[in-house]
């Protein structure tokens, strides 16, 4: 049977309504999936200061006349979205916040515990009046547990849960010491852990008829997501290390000098491993007992990476790279972010789009990865201005009866 089919122009989520209460990172991130994949995402800010990251700057996108515009950061997690601008610590915000959920598939929030039951937009009440309604919590710590209480950053969780005793400069060596990870990377695990929580909350319901809720914390995210390392430590009961830019389980997996900078080796396996040492001029290496098998190189990785060090100074990157590729063993330069957008693969994948802004003409984003055949990733417009959809939104309201719970 041939399936073929031309790509429809409805997202594969536009029968949705999201209601983000979000703010700042993991949140928006979720939400701005969801509205990449077609999702109607109404986005509620205070009315003055609007979501925390439109103040984190510099750096800021531009207008024409060079005033800032927005932040960089708020730009890159909330596109696609609308903007409405309500105070919910007022009786009429929440009633208005309320009429919304009783409207929408998926609500997402990430106020600390109980924070929005004096409002009334507490999961309790908001599933009474609309037993549909999927309820996503992001939190530091979880509902439960002695620290659902506490405020939670991505910072604090990197190093609370693990990340950064395995990132960094080992011990013993210049500049070591644990280290964060360069992006907000437990935010942006948590972002995709909401949305795969969310569409197996919308699978169950197409069965059930029935919301519910979901408790997610970085904090649990952080540690389901040290995968290898945390089952290292669970089967041995010791600590991983930080090892830098090498691997615990894997040799040579790591970055190496070259002539003029440094590359990354990720050499897999015994048969890559030969044609590394084929090129390199040493074949005799690959026969070598210490270095044959990954488990031999593991044990002696302090004798092969110096001589592997002595002998990939003495080609540029670009050189290793070609003759490494054509022999089959996977390495990569470690490119800055000019380097990245200027690649032509990256180009060629169409990784940086152009989005309608209001104030700006444009302004850039970073494509989506998800490549659907049939319902595309559709790109309607940048983050949008404070309060932007306000009015229009609200006058739906007023248009539109509320649903039977």
């Amino acid at each position: 049977m041939n399936t073929t089919t031309a790509p429809t122009t409805d997202g594969a989520l536009s029968h949705l309504q999201v209601l983000d209460l979000s703010r700042v990172l993991a949140g928006p991130w979720a939400s701005q999936m969801l509205a990449d994949m077609g999702a109607e995402v109404i986005k509620i800010e205070h009315p003055e200061r609007g979501d925390d990251t439109r103040g984190w700057g510099p750096p800021y996108l531009k207008d024409p006349q060079g005033n800032d515009v927005e932040s960089a950061y708020f730009l890159c997690t909330n596109r696609n979205k609308q903007s409405v601008a309500l105070d919910m610590a007022t009786p009429e915000g929440q009633r208005q916040i309320r009429e919304l959920a009783l409207r929408s598939d998926v609500l997402i929030e990430n106020f600390k515990v109980g924070g929005l039951a004096r409002y009334g937009l507490d999961y309790a009440t908001l599933s009474a009046l609309n037993p549909r309604l999927i309820y996503c919590s992001i939190t530091g710590f979880g509902q439960t547990g002695p620290y659902a209480q506490r405020p939670g950053y991505d910072f604090m969780v990197q190093g609370m849960g693990g990340l950064m005793s395995l990132t960094g400069v080992p011990d013993g060596e210049d500049g070591a010491g644990p280290m964060k990870v360069g992006v907000a990377l437990t935010d942006v695990l948590t972002g995709l852990h909401a949305v795969a929580g969310i569409l197996a909350a919308v699978a169950w319901r197409e069965r059930s008829g029935l919301g519910q809720h979901i408790d997610l914390a970085l904090l649990d995210v952080q540690v389901s997501c040290l995968a290898n390392q945390a089952l290292s430590h669970l089967v041995t009961g010791q600590s991983p290390r930080r090892l830098g830019n090498a691997h615990p389980s894997i040799v040579p997996y790591q970055s190496f000098p070259t002539a003029d900078g440094e590359m990354i080796l990720a050499v897999g396996n015994d048969s890559q491993f030969a044609s590394l040492c084929q090129e390199a001029g040493h074949a005799e290496w690959a026969a070598d007992p210490r270095f044959a098998t990954n488990a031999a190189r593991v044990a002696h990785r302090g004798e092969l990476v110096p001589l592997l060090r002595q002998v990939t100074v003495q080609r540029t990157t670009a050189q290793w790279i070609d003759a490494l590729e054509t022999a089959n063993v996977p390495c990569g330069p470690i490119n800055t972010l000019e380097q990245v957008f200027a690649d032509p693969h990256v180009q060629a994948r169409g990784l940086r789009v152009d989005l309608p802004h209001p104030l700006a003409g444009t302004a850039p984003a970073v494509a989506s990865p998800l490549r659907f055949s049939r319902t595309p990733v559709q790109y309607r417009w940048a983050a949008p201005a404070l309060g932007a959809h306000t009015e229009p939104i609200l006058a739906r309201l007023r248009e539109t009866p509320v649903p039977d719970a």
